[in-house]
């Protein structure tokens, strides 16, 4: 693989104002679209050698033919613009988003002549003020029964409605105390219109102004002895106590924010948008993602932010919108949000109190979420039947893979390079019969599978030289750390000598090819075998021109992703227990730099690179840790 791409531009042709760029394949369809405050020294990174690029980051920009970009006039235009091509050409490299289901809204239709509360998933209903979403279809009709006791706006149909406004008659709900709009013949249009406001400002957050009005009637009619007026009042109070008591406050009563908890790992993300009006939250929504690049979580921030507030209504954007994380253009995103509300938005990291204890629930909630969004079909047996049968189809094997293996490589700026080796039988991972295998030598992805899988495929001929106590061991290094769940046995166990029917390597056909070759080199050609590339999730066939497209519902396809990502996610774990590992054994040979204190080091700087990049007034500040051991550390690490 050349190290250089062919259309990179010149330093110098590419301005340093701020822009919005664009990658194009060889049909010049756009791939991926991104911003930049200054285009020469983003675009560099995009340059750099390709070995230094992450995996995703390097697919695209190898798939990419051209580049091109536009110059505009601020960073504001920038993020305006990119967010518009986002939505015009939906570039496969760009996050993409799935909402975990369509979410019930409550719906107050204010264009109409008599406003009327209804149940709705429709978001575009023109003139519509909308409240939510909520997680259940009955939680908004709890909420409507509660209030129209409070505020007996109407309810009925428009045909009841103009029905009973023609002939003069009570529309059947209004008759039976369900409908208390213009057409219930008790209040006139205007009156009407004053309760519609009143109901409005109510769910928006204003609850004690109610409260106390409320409060101070019921009073003053018991004071006049005024009974029933008083017991009218009494219970709706009652109404709005019950309304309020299914949104507990959270946050001060003046507090109108959004909050969005992120839990993310290399490949997807789950975010969710809790909405807090009045110190309440109102409605929470559930959004997962699937990262086609690598991107920081603070770039990751700013593409939600981005894709909730670019069509929003300038009512639903709240005075503070809180993060886990600031983007780095958190000003210009103030400022575009700021002229799409007409009043000041603010940008915050939830740091203390009330708001971050939110910010963990939400996040708690994300990272749940995310579990789901892995995991939702295993369960499934239908589905696990129908991907194995579907799988048969597309790749013309003349049996179901019911045991299937998957490989990956995964290394460090062209370092540390590991392979991982999953295993799913009848479509469900088999943990205990992972792998990982450690690469001294090699030249790229394809060398490392190639000498993977002909490591791998070797013990099918030899399966007396099985591994005999550690199922997370590798050929040449036995010691490696057990995941969360795997089980140790001391007994042989011959596992690795199982012939799959299926191999699956992570890429296209550079990686298809090279596993091809390990195949016939070790006599194994009976085995099928394909690869899942991420750049649009096709599948490649050893000697084949084009890859096999499957649909994106397809179950055959779920389940590819799974044993891929699952591949990929236990290469990435293994490489970061090695790391660890490694800089554990160079910080032991430190003098006087015990278990304890290794351990507190990692701790307090949080990563090796940070450890690394640390000062030895840094290193000093941690206690038990003199100039003198700051000293040594900071040396030590230097010379490594």
């Amino acid at each position: 693989m050349a190290s250089v791409l062919p259309y990179r531009p010149k330093q110098g042709e590419i301005p340093t104002s701020p822009g919005v760029y664009r990658f194009r394949d060889a049909e010049g369809r756009i791939l991926y679209v991104g911003k930049a405050k200054n285009l020469r020294a983003r675009l560099s990174n995009y340059f750099a050698p390709l070995h230094t690029l992450h995996e995703r980051t390097r697919r695209m920009v190898t798939t990419a033919s051209s580049v091109e970009w536009t110059v505009v006039g601020s960073d504001v235009e920038a993020l305006q613009l990119e967010y518009m091509w986002i939505q015009e050409f939906t570039p496969p490299f760009n996050v993409r988003y799935k909402d975990d289901k369509s979410y019930p809204y409550m719906a107050i239709t204010l264009a109409d002549e008599a406003p009327r509360v209804i149940v709705t998933r429709n978001r575009r209903i023109k003139g519509a003020k909308y409240f939510g979403p909520y997680p259940k279809i009955w939680a908004v009709h709890d909420v409507i029964d509660l209030m129209i006791k409070v505020f007996p706006i109407r309810t009925c149909s428009d045909s009841s409605y103009k029905k009973a406004m023609a002939t003069g008659r009570p529309c059947f709900p209004g008759q039976i105390g369900r409908c208390g709009g213009p057409c219930s013949m008790k209040v006139t249009v205007e009156e009407h219109r004053a309760m519609v406001d009143d109901f409005i400002a109510f769910m928006s957050g204003s609850d004690q102004r109610f409260t106390r009005a409320l409060t101070a009637r019921m009073k003053e009619a018991a004071a006049a002895m005024d009974y029933e007026s008083a017991a009218g009042y009494r219970d709706k109070l009652q109404a709005i106590e019950a309304v309020l008591g299914k949104s507990a406050l959270v946050l001060p009563d003046d507090t109108d924010a959004d909050l969005f908890g992120i839990a993310e790992d290399e490949l997807a993300a789950a975010v969710q948008h809790f909405i807090v009006r009045g110190g309440r939250v109102r409605g929470v929504r559930a959004t997962t993602i699937e990262k086609e690049i690598d991107i920081t979580g603070a770039e990751l921030v700013d593409q939600v932010i981005q894709r909730t507030y670019g069509d929003a209504a300038p009512a639903d954007i709240p005075k503070q919108v809180l993060v886990p994380s600031l983007p780095d253009d958190a000003d210009e995103l103030e400022q575009w949000l700021r002229a799409k509300r007409g009043r000041n938005v603010s940008i915050q990291v939830a740091q203390r109190g009330g708001k971050a204890d939110l910010m963990r629930t939400a996040t708690m909630n994300a990272q749940q979420a995310l579990i789901l969004h892995k995991t939702r079909r295993t369960s499934d047996y239908v589905a696990r039947t129908q991907a194995l049968t579907d799988l048969q189809e597309a790749l013309g094997l003349t049996e179901a893979p019911l045991r299937i293996e998957c490989y990956d490589v995964s290394h460090l700026s062209g370092t540390n390079v590991v392979a991982s080796m999953v295993v799913f039988e009848d479509g469900l991972p088999r943990k205990d019969q992972y792998r990982t295998f450690g690469i001294a030598e090699t030249t790229d992805d394809t060398d490392s599978i190639h000498q993977v899988l002909l490591r791998r495929l070797a013990y099918l001929d030899r399966p007396e030289e099985q591994p005999e106590a550690v199922p997370v061991a590798t050929a040449s290094d036995p010691s490696a750390a057990l995941e969360d769940g795997d089980v140790v046995t001391t007994r042989r166990r011959p596992r690795f000598a199982y012939p799959p029917q299926l191999l699956v390597v992570d890429g296209g056909q550079p990686q298809v090819a090279a596993a091809a070759r390990a195949l016939e080199d070790a006599g194994h050609t009976e085995i099928a075998l394909c690869g899942i590339a991420k750049r649009l999730e096709e599948v490649w066939l050893p000697g084949e021109e084009y890859p096999v497209i499957l649909p994106r519902t397809s179950e055959a396809l779920y389940l590819l992703q799974r044993l891929r990502d699952e591949a990929h996610r236990f290469a990435i774990t293994h490489q970061r227990k090695r790391r660890k590992r490694d800089i554990t054994s160079v910080l032991s040979e430190v003098p006087g730099l015990g278990e304890a204190r290794i351990k507190a080091l990692l701790r307090h700087f949080g990563s090796v690179t940070a450890l690394r990049q640390a000062t030895p007034e840094e290193i000093e500040e941690l206690p038990g840790i003199g100039p003198k051991l700051a000293a040594s550390v900071h040396e030590h690490l230097a010379s490594r």
